[in-house]
């Protein structure tokens, strides 16, 4: 079983993003592979410590691990699997290129650094039913993708692109800081080693090699998700340096309130009018719920303001993992405005039995018998 990654970093679970680094960076100077060569015990605490830092220094990740634990990860497609120590290094390759002397590729030589894409974050507003039920909703979502025209390259046809003067092609500059040298993606070229010159560029995108693109992408809104959740779509974010990964896209759901429904979790709630004769004799009446109509039988003698819970009749967990929550039905007494002359001698001869003060009829209602 896969330890806490709080444990694994030896941090409390309120640390700071700045905490969470610098215990990582400790426990990976610590095991490091060129620092304890043929050490398997070593290797396998460096893998360790880099996923539990790989999902803490992440926010969305770190909050579905505080929620849900590592099989909350999984379901949400936030496994590390880390297979080797070139994963390790291509994912946090600006932490180990700062190590004394530390290559990218168990101190082998970098390359240019490729850069994956950005992630985009948009808010899709959804009808409280839509929420509860699940849908399917279109939106139009404009992102960078590569340049048909260069192929992302950004370089017009027949040009090639010339060598970084600042960082003589390595895409890297280092820096000494105490004993340690740092190693950080060279401003001039971004880490390419290679720049374009203004000749060079291709007409479509300026060089950059990306493009703005609109579609419409449909959006799965599982059935019972709530508000501020966030859906993430792989891949659909910006589009990263040609070899690199694009960036994710984040939809943020926004539910409209209900008329009606009110929720908590996955429990709904409904307030309903009871007639005062079913109220009083009992009976079986229609409620809503969120599922249609559902027959619920009222006791007699029941109170205004008494609450029945039908189990099973709430929401879905969006995640699967578990049961329907319940549907809570509040009954108050249905009092009408107006009344019939009969009904009201009814209720005037009811209150007379029971001893029960009520205003006099009007004048207008004396003189004319009503």
């Amino acid at each position: 079983m896969a330890r806490d990654y709080y444990e694994v970093l030896g941090i409390e679970r309120n640390a700071s993003k700045q905490e969470i680094k610098k215990a990582y960076r400790k426990l990976a100077m610590k095991f490091h592979p060129d620092r304890n060569p043929g050490n398997p015990e070593a290797e396998a605490s460096f893998k360790e410590a880099s996923e539990a830092y790989e999902i803490l220094s992440d926010d969305e990740k770190r909050r579905v691990y505080d929620q849900f634990g590592h099989d909350g990860l999984k379901g949400q497609g936030f496994d590390p699997g880390f297979t080797d120590f070139s994963d390790i290094f291509s994912a946090f390759g600006d932490i180990f290129g700062g190590f004394a002397g530390f290559g990218g590729g168990r101190g082998g030589r970098r390359g240019p650094r490729v850069r994956r894409g950005a992630d985009l974050e948009m808010i899709l507003d959804v009808d409280f039913m839509e929420a509860a039920l699940g849908a399917e909703k279109t939106a139009r979502i404009t992102r960078h993708v590569h340049c048909n025209t260069c192929n992302g390259d950004g370089l017009k046809p027949g040009a090639s692109p010339a060598q970084c003067g600042t960082c003589a092609g390595r895409g890297q500059v280092i820096q000494q800081q105490g004993f340690l040298r740092i190693s950080t993606a060279c401003p001039a070229c971004r880490g390419q080693g290679k720049i374009i010159q203004p000749e060079d560029r291709c007409g479509s995108c300026n060089g950059s090699g990306k493009v703005r693109h609109t579609e419409e992408s449909t959006i799965k809104v599982p059935a019972g998700i709530e508000d501020g959740t966030r859906i993430r779509y792989s891949g659909k974010g910006e589009a990263g340096d040609p070899g690199a990964p694009a960036g994710d896209l984040y939809v943020i759901i926004r539910v409209r309130e209900h008329e009606l429904f009110r929720r908590d979790g996955r429990d709904t709630y409904v307030q309903v009018s009871v007639p005062y004769a079913t109220m009083v004799l009992g009976g079986d009446i229609e409620v809503p719920t969120v599922h249609g109509e559902e027959s619920l039988k009222i006791d007699p003698g029941t109170g205004s303001g008494k609450v029945f819970t039908m189990r099973g009749k709430g929401l879905d967990d969006p995640r699967g993992h578990r049961s329907r929550g319940h549907h809570h039905v509040q009954t108050v007494v249905d009092v009408p405005k107006k009344l019939s002359g009969e009904e009201e001698q009814l209720l005037r001869r009811l209150a007379e039995l029971q001893g029960t003060k009520v205003a006099e009829k009007g004048l207008w209602g004396k003189i004319f018998g009503a």
